[in-house]
């Protein structure tokens, strides 16, 4: 079984801080937890590297490209 790591000043600073900006994070960001396939994830990442792009930016153009394809949301 995992032992938990020592509470030193700096962790408990740490902790503390992480508690009473958690809710301003969640509003802020939002994470997609999602997972691939580890060989097709390799490429994506080599890809990503190889031209000096960023995840952020792969989503953005993606959702845009998506957008572009199915044109604007219409409310009904």
């Amino acid at each position: 079984m995992p032992r938990k790591k020592e509470d030193t000043p700096s962790r408990i600073i740490k902790r503390t801080y992480e508690e009473r900006h958690k809710d301003e994070r969640k509003e802020k960001s939002i994470m997609f937890g999602t997972s691939i396939d580890r060989e097709y994830g390799e490429e994506i990442n080599a890809f990503l590297q190889k031209h000096k792009i960023t995840k952020v930016e792969l989503i953005a153009a993606g959702y845009n490209a998506l957008q572009s394809l199915y044109g604007p949301k219409k409310i009904e």
